[in-house]
């Protein structure tokens, strides 16, 4: 079998803020609302790509004074984003690793990756991985791929990407390996035929 590269977050590790701001808010639209329009993915791509989550929010708290607090609880309650391991995937990542190699490949922040990964035992099952914001790059850029198949010494075309968002699956499609867009651990494993 191929080596299995594994996205961290909602693949392995579930990570919902809008729970957070839905209860911050009182209301469900307005904390989507949120999280499209202040705390976007540009915003967010900044602080996983390694740049200080501190100097981020005081910049974003400056441009809208309206929302500091909100804006401090993307700080303050991180943890609290993270509400679990996904269903059936520490399971198949044990099973995996007793049959091909496993790596994995996130965005996120080192400012809090290494809490996560003592909290959560299912991240500590990958020993062999690239963390965006330790190289300042972000997915779906290739150049973060590249970073994990050059210090792995590993093909692309040797490689199963499973990712959540279908940029980065369409990115490791085209750098030649075989991507999958994580729907569950039961249609994954189908996917993989174990």
């Amino acid at each position: 079998m191929k080596n299995v590269i594994f996205d961290f977050g909602n693949v392995l590790v579930r990570w919902e803020p809008e729970k957070i701001y839905a209860a911050h808010f009182g209301d469900e639209a307005k904390a989507w609302w949120f999280l499209r329009h202040i705390t976007d993915l540009d915003w967010r791509q900044r602080i996983d790509a390694g740049e200080s989550q501190d100097e981020c929010i005081r910049e974003l708290q400056a441009r809208h004074p309206d929302y500091a607090d909100a804006i401090e609880i993307y700080r303050s309650h991180w943890r609290e984003m993270l509400t679990g391991e996904m269903p059936g995937m520490s399971d198949l990542v044990k099973e995996l690793k007793a049959i091909t190699s496993v790596y994995g490949l996130t965005n996120w922040s080192m400012e809090t990756f290494p809490e996560a990964r003592r909290h959560f035992p299912i991240l500590q099952l990958i020993d062999r991985y690239v963390v965006s914001g330790a190289e300042h790059l972000v997915k779906p850029d290739h150049r973060l791929f590249q970073v994990l198949l050059d210090r792995y010494n590993l093909r692309a075309a040797d490689c199963i990407f499973v990712d959540d968002n279908p940029d980065n699956v369409q990115a490791a499609n085209a750098l030649g390996m075989e991507g999958i867009q994580f729907t569950g651990a039961e249609a994954l494993r189908a996917k993989l035929g174990i």
